[in-house]
C-alpha cells in the first residue's frame, strides 16, 4: 500500500508517459545549474539532451536519468572562471568544453579498465560528507542570483530582493505542498508556471532573457542546434593543460561517483541489477560529445531518475523520451524559456539544496562511533573550502581506511599453549597486515619461548607482504637462538601469498598441517 515503487518491466506506454514527465522537471533545473555554473542557459540545455540520450540508449541501468547537475556544475564553474580571468566569456567557454570532454575521455577509460566495481570501497560516511558539501556549495552559489549580472556585480535595490525572496519562497511552497494535494502533474512544473504567472501580469521580476541581456547585451535564448567544435583559443601552455586535466578528472570522479551511488540506489529498489562499467563508458561518450557540441556535460540525476522510476519508466525509452521531448522544447519553445523568473530558477535550487543535504548527520552525533563523525565533517569542509569533490572523497575514503587499519590492529591477539611434548602453540587471531604485523612481532619471545614454536592460524590471516616480512624476520629470530618456529592451519590465500614470494620470505610450514606439505617456502 505504501509502496512509492513498484518493481515491474517497463512497457513503452509507461516508460514514455514517465519520460515526458521527466523532460518537463528537466528544463528549469538544466537552466538554474547553468547560471550556477556561469554559462548560459542553453548550454545547460544541450548537456541535458546529450547527456539523457546517450546514457539512456547505451548505458549500464535502462530507467536512470542524466543531464546538467549541481555536482558538475560547481566544478564547471572554476573552468569557467579560470577562462574568464584570461580572455574573457569566449575563451571561458572554450575551457569549460576542454575540461568537460577531457572528463569524458577520462571516464571512458574507467570504463574501459572495468573500474566501476570500485565505488564499493566509499564508505557511506563518505558519501553523507560529500553530498553535504554538495549542498552546501550549491547554497552558496545561490548568492549570484541576487546580483546583477556582468563583470562588475552587485547587490540588487532592497525592493527587488523582497520580491526574488518572497517568489522563491513561494516556489518552495508549492513544490513542497502540491504533491500533499496531488501527484498528477510535476510540482516543479507547476511551481515555475504559477510563479511565471505571477512575474509576468502581476510583480515585474528579473526573467532569464534579463540576465542573458545583463551579462551579454542579448535577452534572446538561442534554439539553433549545435555544431561540433573542438575547443580554440586556449594557449596549451603547461599551466593551461595542467589546469584542464585537474578540473576534467574532479568532473569525471565526481561524475562517476554521483552516476554510480545513484545506480546502486534504483538496482535496490527496482530489484535489478545495471552494469557500472557500461554505464562509465556511456557517461564518458556523453560528457565528450557534449562538450563537443558545446555543452557543461554532467552526469545522471538522482532526483530526475527517481521521478521517472516512481512515474512508471523502466526501460531505455524513458530516458530517450525525455531526451527527444526536450528537444523539442528547446527547437520552439526558447521564448517561453526566456521568460522563466530567476526568482523561480532560485527556489528550484534551494529545495535542491535541502533534498540533496543528507539531513540525518545530525542525528548521527553522539550516536555513531567519533571518527565516522570526523570523515564526515572533513569530506563535507574540504567540500565546501576548496571545491574539490573529488579531492573530499579521496581524502575521506583514505581516512576511512586509516581508521579501519587501526582498529584491525588492535584486534589481533595472541594466546600461547603450552604442550605435554614442550612445544609451544601461539593461536592468533585476527589479521595480521601492515598495521598489526610489528605488534604481533614485538609479542614474541625467542629468547624466553622453547625450542619448538607453532603459529596456528585457524582464525588469523596473512593479509600483505608486511605481514610476510614479519613473519620471514621471526623465523630468522628463532633460528639466531636456536630455536625453530613453524606455521600451520594457513588458509589457501594465504599458502598463495607465501608461494608467490618465494624466496623474499623464508618461512617453515608445519607438516602436520592439513592444507600443504610444503616444508619451506
Amino acid at each position: 500500500m505504501f509502496n512509492l515503487i513498484t518493481k515491474k518491466r517497463g512497457n513503452l506506454k509507461d516508460d514514455t508517459l514517465a519520460g515526458l514527465t521527466v523532460s518537463l522537471v528537466l528544463i528549469p533545473e538544466a537552466i538554474a545549474f547553468s547560471f550556477a555554473a556561469g554559462v548560459p542557459p542553453q548550454v545547460g540545455l544541450w548537456s541535458a539532451v546529450f547527456m539523457g540520450f546517450i546514457t539512456a540508449a547505451f548505458g549500464g541501468r535502462p530507467g536512470m536519468i542524466s543531464g546538467a547537475t549541481g555536482a558538475v556544475a560547481v566544478v564547471v564553474a572554476k573552468a569557467f572562471h579560470y577562462g574568464y580571468d584570461i580572455g574573457g566569456t569566449e575563451i571561458a567557454m572554450q575551457y569549460v568544453f576542454a575540461v568537460v570532454m577531457t572528463a569524458g575521455v577520462i571516464q571512458i577509460l574507467f570504463g574501459l579498465f572495468k573500474l566501476g566495481h570500485f565505488i564499493r570501497f566509499v564508505p557511506h560516511p563518505v558519501m553523507m560528507g560529500f553530498v553535504n558539501g554538495l549542498a552546501i556549495v550549491i547554497l552558496l552559489a545561490q548568492e549570484s542570483a541576487f546580483k546583477t549580472a556582468g563583470e562588475n556585480p552587485s547587490w540588487l535595490h532592497q525592493n527587488e530582493l523582497i520580491m526574488m525572496g518572497a517568489l522563491a519562497l513561494l516556489t518552495m511552497a508549492i513544490i513542497q505542498f502540491l504533491p500533499k494535494l496531488t501527484k498528477a502533474v510535476p510540482s516543479t512544473l507547476v511551481a515555475i508556471i504559477v510563479v511565471g504567472l505571477i512575474s509576468h501580469f502581476a510583480l515585474e521580476s528579473r526573467t532569464v532573457s534579463d540576465v542573458l541581456f545583463e551579462g551579454t547585451g542579448s535577452g534572446e535564448l538561442s534554439s539553433q542546434l549545435p555544431v561540433p567544435s573542438l575547443p580554440t583559443g586556449i594557449e596549451w601552455t603547461f599551466a593551461n593543460i595542467k589546469f584542464i586535466f585537474g578540473i576534467g578528472l574532479t568532473i569525471a570522479m565526481v561524475g562517476l561517483l554521483e552516476s554510480l551511488m545513484t545506480l546502486q540506489l534504483i538496482d535496490d529498489l527496482t530489484e535489478t541489477r545495471g552494469k557500472s562499467d557500461r554505464e562509465a563508458l556511456a557517461q564518458g561518450a556523453a560528457n565528450f560529445l557534449s562538450g563537443l557540441f558545446g555543452g557543461m556535460g554532467g552526469c545522471v540525476t538522482v532526483g530526475q531518475s527517481l521521478i521517472n522510476i516512481k512515474s512508471g519508466g523502466r526501460g531505455r525509452t524513458s530516458g530517450i523520451v525525455a531526451a527527444l521531448a526536450l528537444l523539442v522544447f528547446i527547437l520552439v519553445g526558447g521564448p517561453v524559456i526566456g521568460e522563466i523568473p530567476m526568482a523561480a530558477l532560485t527556489g528550484v535550487m534551494f529545495m535542491i539544496v535541502i533534498g540533496t543535504f543528507e539531513w540525518t548527520t545530525f542525528s548521527a552525533f553522539g550516536k555513531v562511533p567519533k571518527t565516522e563523525i570526523f570523515v564526515i565533517l572533513a569530506v563535507t569542509l574540504i567540500t565546501v573550502k576548496l571545491h574539490n569533490l573529488a579531492l573530499a572523497v579521496l581524502v575521506g575514503v583514505i581516512i576511512s581506511a586509516l581508521v579501519f587499519a587501526w582498529k584491525s590492529a588492535k584486534h589481533v591477539t595472541l594466546h600461547p599453549e603450552d604442550q605435554e611434548d614442550g612445544s609451544r602453540i601461539y593461536r592468533l587471531h585476527g589479521l595480521l597486515f601492515f598495521g598489526s604485523a610489528r605488534e604481533f612481532s614485538e609479542r614474541m619471545s625467542p629468547l624466553e619461548d622453547p625450542d619448538d614454536v607453532i603459529i596456528d592460524f585457524k582464525d588469523a590471516k596473512v593479509c600483505d607482504y608486511s605481514s610476510m616480512e614479519a613473519l620471514s624476520a621471526l623465523t630468522e629470530r628463532y633460528s639466531n637462538a636456536g630455536k625453530r618456529i613453524r606455521v600451520r592451519h594457513l588458509s589457501p590465500e594465504c599458502a598463495k601469498l607465501l608461494e608467490s614470494a618465494g624466496s623474499l620470505v623464508e618461512v617453515e610450514v608445519a607438516k602436520d598441517d592439513p592444507h600443504y606439505t610444503i616444508a619451506r617456502v
